[in-house]
Parts: C-alpha cells; structure tokens; sequence
C-alpha cells in the first residue's frame, strides 16, 4: 500500500536547526577563512579552535544529530526526515559537520557498529566516536580494482590461529592521516572460495598496528575534504585479533551495507546545501560583474543558468526528503532503491549546478582557493561510480 509521504519537519528540528544557525553565525562563520585554508593545505585538522567548538556544541546538546538511536545523554538524534533539514545547512560549510559529530565517515561508521557491534566492541570502537573522543575511516577502495562494485575488492584477510592477517592496499580513504584517527574500518577477503557475496569479511584495525603504512595523498581534481585528504594505504603483514572482526566472517557486504546507506543520504544532503551556497554566489557575481557595458544579470544566458539551478536544487532537495521518509518509515534495507536513485539524481543535479557556477564565474571559478572549484571536483567525485551505485545499490 502506498504511503501517504508527509515532508514535514517537527517542530523540534526546526528549533534544533535554528539553534544550530545560531552557533554557525557567532562561532563557525568566522573560522571558516582560515579553517578552509588549513583543509587546502593539508595542515592540523584536530586545531584547537575546532576542538574548542565541538567542546561547545556538545555542552549545549548540539551533537551527533545524524544518528536516529542513542542512549539517552549521547547527543540529540534527528530522524532522517528532520536531519535533512539540519546536514543541509551544514552542507553550506562542509567542515562544519564535524563541530556537532555528524561528520563522514565516522557517522556512517557510527551505524555500522550500532547495527553490528558486540557490546565488548561497541565500547571500544563506538563509544569514542559518539563521544567524540576520536575518528575513524573506511577502507573500502583499492588502486588495482574497480571498487564501485565491492565485489572486485582484492585486499587478502588471512586467518592465523586467533589473529587475521592482512595484506593489501587501499586508495582514496578519507582521513587515513587525520592526527585524530584511531582505528580503520577495513573490507577484505576472507575466503577467496566462498559464494560471490559471502567472501568478504570487516575486520576493525588500529592505526598504529604494525606494518600498517600511511602513503601520498589521493587528492580527487585538487580537492582536500574536511575531515582530512585522502591517502593511500598499505596493509604489510598487519596482525589484528580475530575479535576485531564486525560480524561472522562473509558477512562484510552486509556490514558495509548497514553505512552505505547513511553515507549516500547524509551527502545528498549536504549536497543540497552546496548548491544553495552556489546558488547565492552565482547572484551576487551576476549582479556585480560586467561585460560589454551591462552586468551579466542581464544576461539571458545567465538568467536561464541560474533559473535551471533553482530547478535541479528543488527536485534534488524534493528527492532527499522522499528518500529520508523512505527510510524513516519502512528502514534504509527495503529503501535500497530509492536510495540508489538519490545517489545518482543528486550527483547529477549537483554537478549541474557547479557546471554553470564555474562557467559563471570564469577563471575565479577555476581558481584553486575558491568555493566553486571546490564544489565542482566534489561534484564530480559524486558522479564517477554514479551508474555502479545504481545497478549493485
């Protein structure tokens, strides 16, 4: 039977959302230049200033928004449907997600553990996340694999009396360098023999283990995300516990399955938030810049540009608030395929958008320090698994 979809935000989240603004007005907004220009350069992304602000946020209960189950005192959960309200603000300043613990890839992460976690586990590897106390990563992708479809990832897990053993190499893994990183989430092999989907296994392996190996940066067209660059990864030989596996063994699919499902949603999220940012910049340039004797406002090129972007921004926004309801009301396993369709139709919409940005604002747009090349290569990391995702989604 069809549900009836009510996008109606709670007034709780209205309230939390402008209690949110608030704080971003008075404390993020004015660190964001000098934020934004240590993400660029790769420097201290555990700064004292953001820790001060997460330190605030979390005494004010402004925290951990993006997970719909916690124990009481852990923070302030939102259900899908209301955190979309909330992550799309946030999208406007992307690092801003990680003052009130709802950054990636720790809160995806965060529902990974929370859905298959022992408690002994969940201790160790949860209950510093919620509290912020550390950050995590996920080692998904390999240079030799196509790693859109999980299937190809090669990285060996070898069983060795009451130890794994792990060999391999991973690419393009969001913060492995971040200074507050403890612990990486890793997908391997665990029984190269085993049924297509039933080979692989998530085991959870400490930074510092021996014979792990921090390598380049795997920067995608320049950019550097907030929670830190992204690095290549070498797994020598590594020993882990086998209790430091997450479920039985062939299960990894389902446990990688459990923070795919936020990790698509939350970004499409934020996305929308970026092409509101854009949005907005594309107004103010279109206003004040002139050619030929008139300002490009008045431009039907540029009119038609920005009115297309409104467009895609309402139906990408339309599109995350069915999917985030989707999920609310019968969870993210039976919403797969909407939540597959959200990944491709958000991706699309926000490369659009950073498209006629860029092509708006002319060599500024292409410039290295500015929001809109930033907003156009992550755009385009969206994209490029964008048929995968929705075929394995």
């Amino acid at each position: 039977m069809m549900r009836f979809m009510d996008f109606h935000h709670s007034p709780h989240a209205r309230d939390v959302l402008a209690e949110v603004q608030r704080f971003c007005e008075q404390h993020v907004l004015p660190l964001n230049r000098e934020i934004t220009r240590q993400v660029r350069m790769d420097q201290d992304f555990s700064s004292t200033e953001v820790q001060r602000l997460r330190a605030e946020a979390r005494a004010l209960g402004l925290w951990n928004f993006a997970l719909t189950e916690l124990a009481e005192g852990e923070g302030t959960p939102l259900s899908n449907t209301d955190y979309a309200l909330v992550a799309e603000y946030l999208g406007r300043v992307l690092w801003s997600s990680q003052v009130f613990n709802c950054q990636w890839p720790d809160v995806p992460n965060m529902v990974a553990l929370q859905a298959w976690a022992t408690d002994a586990q969940r201790a160790r590897w949860l209950e510093p996340l919620l509290a912020g106390a550390c950050h995590s990563v996920f080692a998904m992708t390999e240079p030799d694999s196509a790693s859109s479809d999980a299937n190809n990832i090669a990285t060996r897990i070898r069983r060795d009396g009451d130890e794994y053993v792990i060999s391999g190499e991973k690419w393009y893994i969001s913060g492995a360098a971040h200074p507050g990183c403890r612990f990486y989430m890793l997908l391997g092999v665990t029984d190269a023999d085993a049924p297509r989907n039933a080979r692989h296994s998530v085991v959870m392996v400490p930074r510092d283990a021996e014979g792990v190996h921090i390598g380049p940066r795997s920067s995608y067209l320049g950019f550097t995300e907030p929670m830190g660059a992204a690095h290549r990864l070498r797994f020598d030989e590594v020993r882990v516990p086998v209790d430091n596996r997450i479920g039985a063994e062939g299960q990894g699919f389902q446990v990688a399955q459990a923070r795919l499902a936020p990790a698509r949603l939350h970004h499409c999220m934020r996305a929308v938030g970026q092409c509101e940012l854009l949005i907005e910049l594309m107004l103010l340039r279109a206003r004040e810049r002139r050619t030929f004797g008139d300002s490009l406002a008045e431009r039907d090129s540029v009119q038609a540009w920005i009115a297309q972007s409104r467009v895609d921004t309402e139906q990408a926004r339309l599109l995350v608030q069915r999917t985030a309801w989707q999920v609310d009301q019968v969870g993210a396993q039976a919403a797969f395929r909407d939540l597959a369709v959200l990944k491709v139709g958000v991706a699309q919409a926000y490369h659009r958008v950073a498209e006629r940005a860029a092509q708006l604002f002319g060599a500024m747009g292409g410039h290295q320090a500015g929001p809109v090349a930033e907003a156009l290569a992550w755009s385009r990391a969206f994209r490029r698994v964008w048929l995968a995702l929705l075929l394995c989604g």
